[in-house]
């Protein structure tokens, strides 16, 4: 499945430029009973899948691939993905194995869909990991937050979750 798409970048500020591959991500979301994907763009077909948690808490979306933007290579990425799981285990943090990338599926990485966070903690934890951002979906938004500068912040207007197939 796709992932986020990144570049090198000066300084620790997310390129102009790659904010709108952020924002034409997919993510998918493996729950124990079904694969959810969030993405932008209206649903083909049948209406959207209702927010899957029932409630208002957030599900942030963190990966710990490629960091600074700069391609890392597997056993990198493997080894930062495996010290934010336990960071997120050392928190008590409950989370769920995700993907996010481009729609085309050229571009992949592995993430953690984590809910018990904040939008400043999932923000931190993103920058620890050297992330340009994050993403946040509640029951009526999808947003891209900036690890950075939180004046980036972007809510996708046109979103929709649908169920996949195993």
């Amino acid at each position: 499945m796709p992932a986020v798409s990144r570049s090198a970048r000066s300084a620790l500020r997310p390129q102009p430029h790659q904010w709108p591959r952020y924002l034409r991500a997919v993510v998918d979301i493996a729950f124990p009973a079904h694969t959810v994907r969030v993405a932008p763009g209206s649903p083909e077909g049948a209406p959207g899948l209702p927010y899957p948690l029932g409630s208002a808490r957030t599900i942030h979306v963190v990966t710990a691939f490629n960091p600074l933007g700069r391609e890392a290579g597997a056993p990198a990425n493997l080894r930062a993905q495996h010290e934010l799981l336990h960071q997120l285990g050392l928190r008590r943090l409950r989370w769920w194995p995700a993907v996010g990338g481009d729609p085309a599926g050229t571009h992949a990485e592995i993430s953690a869909a984590v809910v018990g966070m904040d939008d400043a903690r999932a923000r931190a934890l993103g920058r620890r990991f050297g992330q340009d951002a994050v993403f946040a979906w509640s029951p009526g938004s999808w947003r891209l937050l900036s690890c950075t500068d939180p004046a980036q912040d972007t809510v996708v207007a046109d979103w929709h979750a649908t169920l996949l197939t195993r």
